[in-house]
Formats: C-alpha cells, sequence, structure tokens
C-alpha cells in the first residue's frame, strides 16, 4: 500500500474478556477501513481495568497511529475509558460545552443526573464524535477515537470519524486479496517457494494457513495487496504450485 498510515482497535470490557459477550467489533472495523482501501494494523483487548487502560493508551499515544477505541465511556462505575485516557495523556476531565448542549437537547433538565454529566467529561482538548442514536457523543483525543461499545452506535460512529476526519487517506478498491486451497501439501514441502515469493513481490502480503483434511493436509495460500499485483503473482503462483505437483483450487474469499 501506497499508505503507510497505521490503524489499530481497542475492544474493551470485562463482559468480552469473561465470554459473558462476544466481540462483533474487530470484524467490522476491518470491514469499515477495507471498504475504503484501508488496513488494520494491530487490535488489542483489556477489560475495566485502570492500570491496565492506563498503560495502553500511553503507549498508543505515543506511537501516533490512528485508533478506534470501543467501550468504557458511559458514566457508571465500571465505565473506566475515559479516566484512563486522561490519565495516560497527562490531561484533566472536563465537561465538554458543545456536549452539555447535546444532552440537553436529550433529556429533559430534570433528567441531567450527575451520571449523566458525566457521560461528557472528556480529558481536555478532546472532540465529540457524533452519536446518532442517542446524541450522548464519543470523543476523539489526537488520532485516538473512542465510542461506545453499543454496535449501533459505535459504527455509525466510526464510519462518521473516518469520512470526515480521514477521506484523504481512503482509497476503494486499492486492495485485492486472493487465495488457493492447495491439496495434500505440508507447510515444509512449500516454505521454499513462499520463500521466493516474499522476495519476488515484497509490496504484497502473503498468507499460509494449514488445514487438516482428513488423515491429509491441505494448505490456504494467499496474496494481499494491490489488485493488479495481486493477480499477476497469483497466476504466477498457480503454475508454480502446478509444477511442484500439487492439486489446488481457487478459494472464494468473504468478510463480514
Amino acid at each position: 500500500m501506497a499508505n503507510k498510515v497505521r490503524f489499530g482497535a481497542v475492544i474493551i470490557g470485562d463482559e468480552i474478556l469473561s465470554g459473558k459477550r462476544q466481540d462483533k467489533h474487530l470484524p467490522r472495523v476491518i470491514d469499515l477501513l477495507a471498504d475504503r482501501g484501508l488496513e488494520l494494523t494491530w487490535a488489542r483487548y483489556a477489560g475495566d481495568d485502570d492500570e491496565m487502560l492506563i498503560h495502553i493508551f500511553r503507549e498508543t499515544l505515543a506511537a501516533g497511529d490512528i485508533v478506534f477505541s470501543f467501550g468504557g465511556i458511559g458514566g457508571t462505575p465500571d465505565d473506566r475509558t475515559r479516566q484512563a485516557v486522561a490519565a495516560a495523556a497527562g490531561r484533566p476531565l472536563v465537561p465538554h460545552p458543545q456536549g452539555i448542549a447535546e444532552l440537553r437537547a436529550r433529556f429533559p433538565a430534570a433528567e441531567l443526573t450527575p451520571q449523566r454529566l458525566r457521560m461528557i467529561e472528556f480529558p481536555e482538548g478532546a472532540e465529540l464524535i457524533p452519536n446518532p442514536v442517542n446524541r450522548v457523543p464519543g470523543f476523539s483525543f489526537g488520532s485516538h477515537h473512542f465510542v461506545p461499545g453499543f454496535p449501533n452506535m459505535a459504527w455509525p460512529m466510526i464510519e462518521w470519524v473516518l469520512d470526515n476526519r480521514y477521506a484523504a487517506l481512503q482509497a476503494p478498491g486499492t486492495i485485492a486479496e486472493q487465495a488457493i486451497l492447495v491439496h495434500d501439501c505440508r507447510e515444509s514441502q512449500i516454505t521454499e517457494l513462499m520463500e521466493q515469493y516474499v522476495a519476488r513481490y515484497p509490496a504484497l502480503r502473503m498468507s499460509c494457513l494449514p488445514q487438516s483434511e482428513g488423515e491429509g493436509y491441505r494448505l490456504e495460500l494467499g496474496l494481499r495487496g494491490e489488485p493488479v499485483l495481486v493477480a499477476e503473482a497469483m497466476r504466477a503462483l498457480q503454475r508454480d504450485v502446478s509444477a511442484l505437483g500439487f492439486r489446488w483450487q481457487p478459494v472464494v474469499l468473504r468478510r463480514g
């Protein structure tokens, strides 16, 4: 890819780590980025633990990556993300004036409880991410973007960030992926060929996923990168795999 910007995801919540809920954010953010010609570089999971979250955000803020963080920005005691970001950045938590206006537009004055008002206390210097569902905003701090854990709120908020903050980075259609399934083949039998392709096509990413097939083995070999180069390399790979005497078939790749 021509674009070298790194994207990361932090998915937060004890309920994810305990198995009470299954994470849906990771595959979705991968798809949202891929639709725009972008790629996720890394992802981390964490519970609602102050020390761990502060440690993570100190690292990620220092790295300068574009980071999407899911969960932990509510007003209950187990929501620790806002506090952790403020501590990691060395900034105080302050009520956001526009956030107060959003809450006043959403709730009658009698319902602006201290718990609700805590939800718009963000690290000093934060900017709002509009929430199309209930108007309780998320926030951006530098290149980090914090949204709720609820998918119906989080996903359109991430789309808003991508299309309003990072439209210049987008290049839809610039990433392609193709794969073949090679039958009766072990990794050791094809490692040398893979090394040749890594050297021949440094702009592409090559993957090898072993699978069991009854008593035999098979490998899924994939290539990812610029579409024309992927197509060229895959045609050559198919010829070379056949020349080694292995039977292969194309793999239909699906996202989501």
